[in-house]
């Protein structure tokens, strides 16, 4: 009788911790870390299925369709003439680059949200690392550039020592191995496991060395945090608010018009983008963390969450081109063109505008371009 009793108490408190300790890993390589659950669902249906079968694959494919143009076209006309290249310049010919390495894990993730991950254990970790790795350089310098108008324009005469070209590769260089060693550790702890509720999908997340992966989840949502939003948006804001007030008592007003609109077009995009990502997931951090309460349908409304507003903040990488290079007068110049030479402005643009195209004056393309 006391056997009997033993064995089904012991059946109670297995059955119990199962219940109370289960922790579902079905975060795609570039949701960022997985989402702990101190319960399962099962007996509900799926909403996040609509969100990765169709929500997901559609906006990041536009996404990715419009960021491989814009950074493409950028890159291209930067590399050609980057022997004469700007100080600002520079920082876009790494941050072009930044992003398109950005955008081609975007189709992967959409592979997993669909059918699971199907690349292997070595492009799970690869990939986790260029996702991760792209996004913290990328917003590091935007930071940057945000630096470099400071200098530029507050600080004119002063600066010139520093603003040279081989000091900007080299400040180019230590930004990417600060972010590289600041996100190496993705390649050890992300790996390839079964999903628990379905054995025959795979997922690729923090799964390895079990409780450290566990902390590393939590130390990476607080790099995001830190390094790809707050300390961008603080360099930033600081840099171009001293730049729209020294514009301000200068005597330039056409040209300071559009270099204030500019300043903040460029803090508040970079603000509305990444803003509620953040917020998503530092919420969804407080849950794993138990600091606030969870239940089946807030855990499914965070992670649809994390789904549509980490999509908002991907757009981000098509809207860099737009902001920092296609409004330049010389940019725009330099793109027609290129797009000339392959004779794509025959059905684009007529006879008369490709005319007056050549016809740019040096003065125009240097004052309407100085300060962006």
């Amino acid at each position: 009788m006391v056997t009997v009793t033993n064995t089904y108490m012991d059946q109670i408190t297995e059955k119990i911790i199962l219940e109370g300790f289960e922790i579902d890993y079905n975060d795609s390589v570039t949701d960022g870390p997985p989402d702990p659950v101190m319960y399962t669902c099962d007996n509900e249906s799926n909403p996040l299925h609509l969100f990765h079968t169709v929500f997901q694959p559609l906006v990041y494919g536009v996404v990715f369709l419009l960021g491989l143009t814009g950074n493409g076209l950028l890159l291209t006309v930067l590399l050609k003439r980057r022997r004469n290249l700007r100080i600002t310049e520079i920082y876009l010919l790494h941050l072009a680059l930044a992003d398109l390495l950005l955008l081609f894990t975007l189709p992967f993730a959409v592979t997993e949200g669909v059918a699971g991950w199907l690349f292997g254990n070595f492009l799970c970790k690869l990939l986790g690392l260029v996702n991760r790795l792209n996004l913290v350089c990328g917003s590091l310098l935007l930071a940057c550039i945000g630096f470099d108008r400071y200098l530029a324009i507050v600080h004119a005469i002063p600066s010139l020592q520093t603003r040279r070209p081989k000091t900007v590769h080299l400040t180019c260089a230590l930004l990417w191995l600060l972010c590289l060693f600041v996100t190496f550790p993705n390649m050890v702890f992300l790996s390839v496991e079964k999903d628990k509720n379905n054995p025959s999908r795979l997922f690729c997340s923090y799964n390895s060395h079990a409780i450290h992966a566990s902390n590393w989840m939590l130390t990476s949502r607080f790099i995001t945090h830190l390094l790809c939003f707050f300390l961008p948006l603080v360099i930033m804001g600081y840099c171009y608010t001293t730049v729209i007030i020294t514009l301000c008592q200068s005597q330039r007003s056409l040209e300071k018009r559009g270099a204030i609109r500019l300043a903040l077009l460029v803090t508040l995009v970079f603000c509305l983008c990444w803003l509620p990502y953040n917020i998503t997931i530092f919420m969804n951090t407080l849950v794993v963390l138990g600091a606030m309460p969870e239940t089946c349908h807030t855990r499914n409304t965070l992670q649809q969450a994390i789904t549509v507003t980490e999509s908002i903040g991907f757009s981000h990488c098509c809207l860099n081109p737009i902001l920092y290079a296609f409004i330049g007068v010389r940019f725009r110049r330099d793109l027609l063109q290129l797009l000339a030479k392959i004779k794509c402005l025959r059905v684009c643009l007529s006879g008369q505008r490709t005319k007056n195209l050549n016809r740019l004056s040096v003065s125009e393309a240097t004052t309407s371009s100085q300060y962006i």
